[in-house]
């Protein structure tokens, strides 16, 4: 950078070059999470739903709150959701997932442990971290039914309006 800078391109490639001395010099290697077991572990959470989730090295085989998946889940949609982080991260069948999961039905349930397996792949394997951060599945998902309000039949539905 000893160069005098005349022209906006030079300015460019000046800026350019600073960036990426810079983004090498912060930005710590993430190093993996894991247990004694071998085990990482993440929370995921979706409406009023919490799953505590723990993935390891096997054949892909998921238990929710000691059931496999496809009987605690029986709609097909719901294990769509949940296999989506294996799919997007390109790690299908490689990871069995214990799962306990409170609260909330069985809509939220499933996307709280698919939020808490995203979590705890990216802990387990920090390289995955790019394709499901890009897929949105790290961000915690925070729409929740809104409050009723006094004066009202629901949060915003009015009673029925008499005229006579």
């Amino acid at each position: 950078m000893t160069d005098e800078i005349k022209s906006l391109d030079d300015l460019k490639e000046a800026v350019a070059e600073s960036a990426v001395e810079l983004a090498a010099e912060t930005a710590p290697a993430r190093e993996p999470v894991r247990d004694e077991l071998g085990r990482s572990y993440a929370t995921g959470k979706r409406k009023d739903a919490v799953a505590r989730v723990w993935i390891k090295p096997g054949s892909g085989k998921v238990t929710v709150n000691g059931k496999p998946m496809n009987d605690y889940f029986a709609r097909p949609v719901l294990q769509m959701l949940i296999n989506q982080a294996f799919s997007v991260a390109g790690v299908e069948g490689e990871f069995d997932v214990m799962a306990t999961v409170k609260g909330g039905g069985l809509s939220g349930q499933a996307g709280a442990v698919k939020h808490g397996i995203a979590k705890a792949l990216q802990l387990y394997e920090p390289s995955l971290r790019g394709p499901l951060k890009a897929a949105g599945f790290l961000t915690r998902d925070a729409r929740v039914v809104e409050r009723k309000k006094y004066g009202k039949r629901k949060a915003r539905r009015s009673f029925q309006f008499s005229k006579r």
